[in-house]
C-alpha cells in the first residue's frame, strides 16, 4: 500500500512539473545593472523578479539572458528575444520597439569625494570638469547636449568599479550614476574605508523612468505588451509593486555568500 501511495505521489509531482513546464517561455535580454538586474542576485534582481512574476501571472515562464547592453538591444530589436529590459525612453528607439508602462523610477546623482566639496545648480556649474561615465550611457537629453558642447570632458569606461576607482584616485571629479546602482557598486566592491570617502550631491541630475521594450519585429508583441501592462497596473493598484522595492531596501535580493 505504501508503494502504491508513493508511486501515486511521484506521478502527481511529475505531472505537476510537466504542466508547469508546458507554459510558453519568454526570453528577455538584459544588461548587468545591480541592484536592479544581475545574475549574482536573488531572482536576478528586483526588476527581473517583478517582470517574471507579472508574466507568470499571465501564464508564461521567463528566462533572462545577460548580455552587454548594446548586444541586448540589437539582438532584441532583431527579434531574437521577446523583450529587453530595462531602458530609458528615447524617440529613436521607437523605430525598433514598443515601450511598456514604466517599470522603474530612477534618480541619477553626482558621486564625488567628501574631500572635494562640490555644489551645482545648473549644468554650466560643471564647466571645465572631468567626469566618469559608462559605455553607451545616456544621462538625459539636456546633459547629453551639454556634454556634446565640449564644456566638460567625460571618460567612459565599462564598469562602476572602474569609475569609482578613478574617483578615489582623483582622476575624475564626478561620477553620475543612478543612486541605488552607485551605492550597490560601492558596498559590493570597495572597503569600508574607501566607501567612507565617497558621497553624492542631493540635487538629482536626472529623474528618469525605465521600461520593458518589446520588439516591433515580432508579430505577437502588441498583444503581449497589453497583457503585461494590464497585469503591472494591477500590481500597482494592489500595493504589490511597492513591496518589491521595499524588499530591495531591506536587502532581500542580496545573494547569500556561498559556503565551502
Amino acid at each position: 500500500m505504501n508503494w502504491i501511495r508513493l508511486t501515486s505521489l511521484v506521478c502527481l509531482l511529475l505531472t505537476g512539473s510537466a504542466l508547469a513546464d508546458s507554459r510558453p517561455q519568454l526570453q528577455i535580454s538584459v544588461g548587468d545593472w545591480p541592484p536592479y538586474l544581475s545574475s549574482e542576485l536573488k531572482h536576478n534582481g528586483v526588476i527581473a523578479h517583478l517582470i517574471s512574476d507579472v508574466f507568470a501571472d499571465e501564464g508564461y515562464r521567463v528566462s533572462f539572458r545577460f548580455l552587454p547592453w548594446p548586444r541586448a538591444y540589437a539582438d532584441a530589436a532583431a527579434g531574437k528575444f521577446d523583450a529587453s529590459a530595462v531602458w530609458m525612453h528615447k524617440r529613436e528607439r521607437e523605430v525598433d520597439f514598443l515601450f511598456s508602462a514604466p517599470l522603474l523610477e530612477e534618480q541619477f546623482v553626482f558621486f564625488h569625494l567628501k574631500s572635494l566639496p562640490f555644489d551645482w545648480q545648473q549644468l554650466s556649474d560643471l564647466s571645465g570638469m572631468t567626469l566618469g561615465g559608462g559605455l553607451e550611457y545616456s544621462y538625459g537629453p539636456a546633459f547629453d547636449d551639454f556634454l556634446a558642447s565640449g564644456q566638460i570632458q567625460m571618460e567612459r569606461v565599462a564598469s562602476d568599479r572602474q569609475n569609482f576607482e578613478k574617483l578615489l584616485k582623483e582622476r575624475i571629479v564626478l561620477y553620475p550614476q543612478e543612486f541605488n546602482v552607485g551605492y550597490a557598486a560601492l558596498h559590493s566592491q570597495f572597503s569600508v574605508t574607501e566607501i567612507a570617502k565617497v558621497t553624492h550631491h542631493p540635487k538629482p541630475l536626472l529623474n528618469n523612468l525605465s521600461y520593458l521594450m518589446l520588439p516591433k519585429s515580432l508579430a505577437g508583441s502588441p498583444a503581449l505588451l497589453e497583457r503585461f501592462n494590464r497585469r503591472l497596473q494591477s500590481y500597482r493598484d494592489s500595493g504589490r509593486y511597492q513591496r518589491y522595492f521595499d524588499n530591495l531596501h531591506r536587502g532581500y535580493y542580496r545573494q547569500a555568500p556561498s559556503t565551502p
